[in-house]
């Protein structure tokens, strides 16, 4: 196992990688080119001027989330084979940098959603909530707009596209899981023989939340669908990111079971380890790392992990604000400070698991 962080580059993070790098264990940095958008090749000379910065802080990068699916591709349009041209593209320049897996999701239109960014818990520090009724009694704009008045830009919310969701949103009225997973097929076919040459795992994300926000198609949500999505190019390269917290909020998942199962496969190639606490069945908020903060069961968790060997990328996943670090600006859910205790924690129970 390696222990990894999610950093949003130099000028999109509050935390600087010297930060990052005094946390016991880290191994390296996972992180992105937040500024090109999907559908464009990156260039080769911003992949090895990042690639530079994070190497001369003694940090690895071998983890990209995300190269960004363009909804062209997800929604079968005849555009999506230039945007695919220019993914393969920046898979090769990646390659040549020694980057190792790419993180990605094939979610419509939006990447996540959470009724608040700032939910208030009993201890002082805030986290991220999803409130059900909350998000649909919203408009997709109203949605946007809370966003980003609470926040900095986040991923998946950037405002330009943004500013077209009702266009967006209009264009998958009437879209069958079916063909949704034929798209999905069409992407793999392209992309997974350059990623076989390439020797680049490609993890797929889960949905997240799990449940149907604003009439979009969810599929990527539980056992079943992994499968279904795996199957659609049985390469080993074509492989999943168990994130515990998008899997987990649908109330009863056997996430241990889901590791075991794909993992056993070698097809789990990236791990976000967090925990929730539901607060009845489709309500929850992120709480601390701790099992007993949550509803997972974070030594399970692990120990699946450790049951199959894993010797992939994990990073602790959203935490919470903690320690007054709003007042950082940080993005909700990626402070240092808690992030850092989970990425302890973690490391904590996986040297346990060694020694018995």
């Amino acid at each position: 196992m390696k222990m990894t962080f999610r950093w949003f580059g130099a000028g999109q993070d509050s935390i600087g990688l010297k930060d990052i790098r005094q946390i016991p264990g880290l191994t390296g940095i996972v992180t992105s080119l937040l500024d090109i958008p999907a559908g464009e090749a990156w260039p080769e000379y911003r992949i090895r001027a990042m690639k530079e910065m994070v190497s001369a802080e003694k940090l690895e990068v071998e983890v990209i989330e995300s190269v960004n699916i363009h909804e062209d591709i997800k929604l079968g349009l005849p555009s999506r084979d230039e945007k695919i041209e220019n993914y393969i593209l920046t898979m090769e320049r990646l390659a040549k940098y020694g980057i190792k897996c790419i993180c990605y999701n094939m979610m419509p239109v939006l990447d996540w959603a959470r009724s608040h960014l700032y939910y208030d818990l009993p201890d002082g520090s805030n986290t991220m909530r999803y409130e059900a009724t909350f998000i649909q009694n919203l408009t997709p704009e109203e949605l946007v707009a809370r966003y980003a008045k609470e926040s900095i830009e986040m991923p998946g919310w950037e405002p330009e596209r943004m500013k077209k969701i009702r266009e967006t949103l209009a264009a998958y009225e009437g879209m069958r899981e079916e063909t949704f997973y034929a798209n999905m097929k069409y992407f793999l076919d392209a992309i997974i023989p350059h990623a076989e040459h390439l020797n680049i795992k490609m993890a797929v994300h889960p949905d997240d939340p799990p449940q149907p926000i604003f009439g979009l198609p969810k599929l990527i949500i539980n056992r079943d669908n992994i499968r279904k999505y795996l199957d659609l190019y049985p390469s080993k390269l074509n492989g999943l990111t168990l994130c515990t917290g998008s899997l987990g909020a649908k109330k009863g998942a056997d996430i241990p079971a889901i590791i075991r199962e794909f993992g056993g496969e070698g097809r789990i190639h990236f791990a976000h380890v967090r925990n929730l606490k539901f607060e009845n069945e489709t309500d929850f908020y992120e709480s601390a790392h701790l099992t007993s903060c949550g509803s997972l069961d974070m030594y399970e968790i692990m120990k699946a992990f450790h049951n199959i060997n894993f010797v992939g990328w994990v990073r602790p996943d959203h935490g919470r604000m903690i320690w007054d670090e709003t007042t950082r600006k940080g993005r909700p859910g990626y402070g240092l400070y808690d992030r850092a205790l989970g990425a302890v924690y973690l490391q904590g129970i996986w040297e346990a698991l060694e020694k018995i």
